[in-house]
């Protein structure tokens, strides 16, 4: 009789356990990365847009954005930055000016009033002030944390995943952690 080489049924059964404790182990803290790596690009994605928003200001007579796409796209006219070239270059990214779900949080921005009268050299879409907000899609999951920047240029988290919240068009700072 010819011996017969090959596994038997219980050396199989072992190794699918070891591989299943080892998956065990290691999927938490992939989910755990994920989380990390989304908060990080959404924290960069504020500051980004904070950054946009200076410059944008220095170009528009001191006056902020209230329309995103006047970061992507100046020249339009009286609206965004009447006398600003047509080579000239964008603010930012139409991705990160886009107000949709990126990176797992939902983001929005809330500009302020427009000062009235405007000063000469600002175009129509313009504002004093603005906040920046950005909450997980799925608490737990693809977030933790809730961002928010405004004009002042401050960053902050609430560690519920909740909105920072606005108060007088600016980030309520009595919910939210400053980050450094």
């Amino acid at each position: 009789m010819k011996k017969q080489k090959g596994f038997t049924l219980i050396e199989l059964l072992i190794v699918v356990a070891i591989i299943g404790i080892i998956a065990a182990i290691a999927i938490p803290s992939l989910l755990r990365a994920r989380i990390s790596a989304n908060e990080a690009a959404t924290i960069g994605d504020i500051r980004t847009v904070i950054s946009a928003q200076a410059a944008y200001q220095s170009a528009n007579a001191g006056l902020y954005a209230s329309d995103m796409t006047c970061l992507v796209q100046p020249v339009n006219g009286a609206t965004c930055i009447p006398s600003y070239p047509t080579n000239g270059p964008t603010f930012v990214d139409s991705a990160i000016a886009a107000t949709v779900a990126k990176s797992g949080y939902n983001r929005s921005f809330v500009p302020g009033p427009a000062p009235a009268p405007l000063p000469a050299g600002a175009g129509a879409s313009s504002t004093g002030v603005y906040t920046y907000e950005a909450t997980p899609v799925v608490a737990g999951q693809t977030g933790v944390r809730g961002f928010g920047g405004d004009s002042s240029g401050v960053v902050c988290y609430t560690p519920s995943g909740a909105s920072p919240g606005v108060l007088n068009f600016a980030l309520n700072m009595t919910t939210c952690t400053i980050i450094q």
